[in-house]
């Protein structure tokens, strides 16, 4: 769906008509991150009860803060087996109810996810799961041995990253950049589009639904973002230069926008605002009103309702009003009524 937001009008395309709306000069900027298999199995070993862990974020090697469920029975000191030498230890209870885990048995857990844990799909995709829980990996195509395989289903591991993702670290993909092949790419960098990278690491807080009495006191989890010095400067100079600047992904837009200081005045004038490389953390909370500062259009994909993303495009559909709710549902119900598939593995708007 493309949303030309000055017209108030909407198209139907195919995701590879893409190019056709943008032109030499334009720069897209991607998110990198790529998901780690975050989702871990284990024992408690006093009990021999079963706990399901989500890794939210590395605080160092080996210290992870995560999500256990059964979360009650994840006491302070409680000690959980995953194989014979990896265990972990409960070190600490935040308010959130997250666990703080000190791994042992291996020099960084980071090195043994892609045989350890699983990709973390979201609970919306269901996969054949075996007895004890774990995804049951099938064949590729059908075969006498397995013959009503779901190919999908073995394919997660490599569909659930984009094409570019190189930096590890998010516990769910930028869906936006699924849509990417390396063959749209390269025919975008033919036509003279510029693409860059920023890497911001997915956590659970870009999907929390919005659960304050109101929309102020929402507290966004923190994220970790980097922005390199020469993908600051191809924006800092694109903006000079009056070409346009496409975020693929809401994540890119939200590092994009966490990267501005406040605007620097001297001698009562402000002066041009300037992407800030660097790594950084950011809780930004982007709903209407708000005027944006870096971005000239945004590719996205259809949001959960009550999701602060939805929020977010609501804000872009009409930027500095409150008029882009409205805006935004009536091109969600447009895109119910036409078939768009939504979440992860659904269909892609473009904002222009």
């Amino acid at each position: 769906m493309v949303m030309h937001r000055d017209r108030n009008r909407l198209e139907h395309r195919v995701f590879g008509d893409v190019p056709e709306y943008l032109r030499p000069g334009d720069v897209l900027i991607f998110n990198n991150s790529r998901v780690i298999n975050a989702r871990l199995r284990g024992v408690n070993v006093r009990t021999g009860g079963a706990f399901e862990i989500l890794l939210l974020e590395e605080n160092a090697s080996n210290d992870w803060w995560a999500m256990l469920r059964p979360g009650k029975r994840a006491r302070m000191g409680t000690v959980i087996q995953f194989t014979e030498k990896i265990c972990a230890t409960v070190t600490a209870i935040n308010p959130e109810g997250h666990r703080r885990l000190q791994f042992s048995g291996t020099r960084n857990l980071l090195h043994e996810l892609d045989h350890l844990g699983e990709i973390p799909l979201p609970p919306y995709i269901r996969r054949p799961v075996d007895a004890a829980g774990r995804p049951v990996v099938l064949a590729r195509t059908p075969s006498a041995s397995h013959p009503s395989c779901d190919p999908v289903a073995a394919l997660d591991n490599e569909r659930y990253q984009t094409v570019f993702a190189s930096v590890p670290g998010s516990v769910a993909a930028p869906t936006a950049g699924l849509h990417f092949t390396g063959e749209l790419l390269a025919a975008l960098r033919a036509r003279g589009v510029e693409i860059h990278f920023v890497t911001l690491h997915v956590g659970l807080g870009t999907f929390a639904p919005v659960k304050a009495d109101t929309v102020e006191a929402h507290v966004m989890h923190e994220e970790r973002y980097e922005i390199s010095e020469a993908t600051a400067q191809a924006i800092n100079q694109a903006r000079r230069e009056q070409r346009r600047i496409i975020a693929v992904g809401t994540t890119s837009l939200r590092a994009l926008e966490s990267s501005i200081p406040s605007p620097p005045r001297r001698n009562g004038k402000s002066h041009p605002l300037e992407i800030r490389p660097g790594a950084h953390r950011t809780r930004i909370f982007i709903y209407p009103p708000y005027d944006f500062r870096t971005v000239d259009a945004l590719i996205t994909n259809f949001h959960l309702p009550g999701a602060t993303l939805l929020m977010l495009v609501s804000a872009f559909a009409a930027p500095g009003q409150t008029e882009g709710r409205e805006k935004m549902l009536a091109a969600y119900a447009t895109a119910i009524r036409q078939r768009y598939r939504f979440f992860s593995y659904g269909d892609a708007m473009l904002l222009l």
